[in-house]
Order: C-alpha cells, then sequence, then structure tokens
C-alpha cells in the first residue's frame, strides 16, 4: 500500500501534470476570452451585415414539421473558425517568430579556419592512406 501511495505522489507531482493542468484552466479562460469576443464583437459585425446577429434561427425544411437546424452549425462554425484565428495569430504565430529570433540568436558561431600548417598535415595524411 506504501509503494502505491509513494506512486501516486510521484505521479501527481511530476512537472508535466501540474503544467497541463495550468494549461487546462488558461485554456478555459482563454475560451471565455474568444467566447466574449464573439458576442460583442463577432455577432454585431453579423447583424449589420446580414440583418441577423447569430444564424441560431435558421432552419430548412424537411418534411411536415421537421426542420434541419442548420444555423446551431453555422455559429458553431464560426466560433471555431474564430477561436482557431485568435490562437493562430496571438499565439502560434508569435512564438514561432520568437524561436526562429531565438534560435538565430543562439547558433554556434563558425569554426575558425584551418592554419596553413593544419592543411598541409591533412595533405600528408590523406596521401600516405593511399
Amino acid at each position: 500500500m506504501q509503494k502505491i501511495l509513494q506512486e501516486f505522489k510521484d505521479f501527481v507531482m511530476r512537472g508535466t501534470l501540474i503544467e497541463l493542468a495550468v494549461a487546462f484552466i488558461i485554456a478555459a479562460a482563454f475560451t471565455a476570452l474568444v467566447t466574449a469576443f464573439i458576442g460583442t464583437m463577432i455577432n454585431p459585425l453579423l447583424g449589420a451585415i446580414f440583418t441577423e446577429p447569430n444564424f441560431n434561427s435558421v432552419t430548412i425544411p424537411l418534411w411536415s414539421d421537421a426542420r434541419l437546424q442548420i444555423g446551431s452549425f453555422i455559429m458553431a462554425v464560426i466560433t471555431f473558425l474564430s477561436i482557431a484565428a485568435t490562437v493562430f495569430f496571438f499565439i502560434v504565430r508569435p512564438y514561432n517568430l520568437f524561436k526562429g529570433r531565438r534560435e538565430v540568436d543562439e547558433a554556434p558561431p563558425p569554426p575558425p579556419e584551418d592554419d596553413e600548417s593544419v592543411v598541409l598535415l591533412r595533405e600528408i595524411r590523406d596521401a600516405l592512406k593511399k
């Protein structure tokens, strides 16, 4: 029993689990932020363009009283694309630019040119191998 408790403690205290928990909390906060952005910025723009602030009421009649509620799906697609664009332009793109600059800064300096005597010694070595 003691071994199982120790394994559980090691699992919980592992750094990746804590990083995952932090990422999950930040993702939840980020989702709330993007949802507010869509509700206060995107939907009013859609309302100005299409005379409706959202497409939830858009349906396609099928037969008798059956209706295909495509509006909710359209709003889900708009929400998904908004979240994806926000993540790309505000997180992924800046991170890649930062990472690219950092790799250039951390590139090792080019090796120094060999002395003429070292070049001659290499030529002699290579000639002796033949």
